[in-house]
């Protein structure tokens, strides 16, 4: 299989700042190398009168730096049309979005809901790929969507097809299971059939509304869990048995804040608990996989790195969105972000065509070579059915040769499977169809030439005249020639006769033989004495020699 291998590619996105909100001090900067520099200073004024011995200014790289200002199509174009190009070429691919609580992770991946402009990238990414599809004809595409939340460590289906869920216990809860191979399945997490990009927008409200949503003192409606909208594609040639089958994972992290800053209490707590845990794990992954020589990552400890093993250093085009508040408050947590970036940016995927061959169709391939290789043997073994065959199988035959002949492809068969009977029937049809077509081929050249015909009449039977007077001269010639040859037998035979009497020499013979010979010349025809002995000599085979 073919094998892409790249960093993750990391980006990072600037919120713009709220009314109350003071502004932090941060540059980007573009690179030459078409990579952004993103400084953050942060001045020694917010240690509030403690001595301050910490660094003034950091500098970030990243792919691109998004700021404020960033529309919500350049992020689409820039970050998640080449991964979505890639899946449609048969690759995985993830996208996923890291930040604070409050620093725009859903609206970049979602998208706001007041204006249509604001759709963020999973409804813009099935948008194009939909477009996509449409577009292609060579291929027979599938869609399929699953949206899986991830809260407190458990998994829940938000597109459980059965009931609207008023709380979240409601919904189906999703299990990991892994195969022998190491590769992770979800036990009950539907898959939903998407046919257009309407059906998949429907598939993608309903999963939103299902959300666990919260309000802390970041943001009136912060979403309290990971989740993680799957686009699955499979596409195949027609009569082709190859299908390729690729997935992409639009991943919405839950807030990553230290709780001490949120403030909170009771079950917020225990959500900030475990937010943070899964986040802790999703950074010890990612810190083994930077590490040239760990043997060992440890995907099993939370159920976020175990979905998104793939993603992370597997078979997968991975891009991670950094989100950014910069605000006076958030810097540390944007430093803590940015760092965090830089370590994802050293990761290495090793992307895969996913190519696989289809059962069904190989079934059907492996049964026409059975039934070919049994005919086969049928042939070389010498079993023959001797049953007549049925009318049905005559007719079936009479269409197989139809098509057989009507067909322009020099390379057509005519398979009738090793059955000498339908062999031989095929053979004696055939030759049927072939008199007969020379038959009306002979009636259509009478029609075309009785007019030649009535112009070379005169002519023809002039010709028939002058053959007609040839052959009687010949016959003539050849009546002449049977008598003479019975007088030279007669002859021939009187002198042995008188030869066996007398036993004298052949000079004699000679003589005589020269002497019956000059009586007998006619005109046309001149024996010499050599001509004559060879005649001698074949008189033995002359009852042989009949009037023809």
């Amino acid at each position: 299989a073919v094998m892409v291998k790249e960093s993750v590619r990391v980006y990072a996105r600037v919120k713009p700042l709220g009314r109350r909100q003071q502004a932090g001090v941060y540059s980007v900067d573009e690179d030459e190398k078409s990579l952004s520099n993103l400084e953050i200073i942060v001045p020694h004024d917010l240690a509030d009168g403690f001595i301050n011995n910490k660094r003034e200014s950091y500098k970030f790289k990243f792919q691109k730096v998004f700021d404020q200002e960033a529309k919500q199509d350049v992020v689409f174009d820039s970050i998640a049309k080449p991964v979505a190009e890639c899946v449609l070429a048969g690759y995985n691919g993830t996208i996923f979005a890291y930040g604070q609580t409050g620093s725009g992770k859903t609206f970049t991946i979602t998208g706001g809901a007041e204006r249509y402009s604001d759709r963020g990238i999973v409804p813009r990414t099935l948008s194009y790929i939909f477009d996509q599809l449409q577009k292609d004809s060579s291929k027979v595409y599938t869609t399929h969507v699953s949206y899986l939340e991830i809260y407190n460590e458990c998994g829940y289906d938000l597109l459980d097809p059965r009931h609207k869920a008023s709380r979240l216990e409601d919904l189906p809860k999703v299990t990991i299971m892994e195969d022998p191979d190491q590769n992770i399945h979800l036990k009950n997490l539907s898959l939903q059939q998407a046919t257009n990009e309407e059906e998949a927008l429907n598939l993608l409200f309903l999963g939103d509304t299902n959300r666990v949503i919260a309000e802390t003192p970041m943001n009136q409606a912060s979403t309290r869990s990971h989740c993680i909208f799957t686009i699955h594609i499979s596409s195949k040639e027609p009569g082709s048995a190859i299908i390729r089958r690729s997935k992409l994972h639009l991943v919405d992290l839950a807030g990553s804040e230290r709780v001490a800053k949120t403030g909170v209490g009771g079950h917020l707590l225990t959500e900030a608990k475990y937010i943070n845990l899964s986040l802790h794990y999703l950074e010890q992954v990612i810190i083994a996989l930077a590490e040239k020589n760990r043997s060992h990552v440890p995907y099993r400890n939370s159920m976020m790195t175990s979905v998104l093993r793939d993603s992370l250093g597997g078979n997968c085009m991975t891009t991670m969105i950094a989100t950014l508040s910069m605000d006076k408050r958030n810097i540390d947590e944007s430093i803590s972000t940015c760092r965090f970036a830089q370590r994802v940016a050293l990761i290495k995927n090793d992307a895969v065509l996913n190519e696989e061959i289809d059962p069904r169709l190989m079934v059907i391939q492996l049964k026409k070579e059975i039934q070919e290789l049994k005919d086969e043997l049928a042939l070389v073994t010498g079993e023959q059915r001797t049953s007549a065959l049925s009318q049905e199988e005559l007719l079936r035959l009479d269409e197989l040769i139809e098509i057989f002949l009507g067909d322009s492809n020099p390379n057509s068969n005519l398979n009738v499977g090793a059955d000498m009977r339908k062999i031989k029937y095929c053979f004696s049809r055939m030759k049927q169809l072939i008199n007969h077509s020379k038959i009306s081929d002979k009636k259509l050249l009478l029609q075309h030439t009785s007019e030649e015909k009535d112009t070379n009449r005169e002519g023809g039977e002039e010709e028939l005249k002058k053959l007609q007077g040839l052959l009687q001269q010949r016959n003539n010639e050849i009546n002449i020639l049977v008598n003479m040859l019975k007088k030279e037998k007669k002859k021939v035979q009187d002198a042995v006769f008188q030869l066996n009497a007398a036993s004298l020499g052949s000079t004699v013979l000679e003589q005589s033989l020269s002497v019956n010979l000059e009586e007998s010349q006619t005109p046309s025809n001149c024996f010499s004495l050599k001509e004559a002995k060879d005649f001698n000599s074949s008189v033995h085979q002359l009852p042989f020699l009949s009037r023809q």
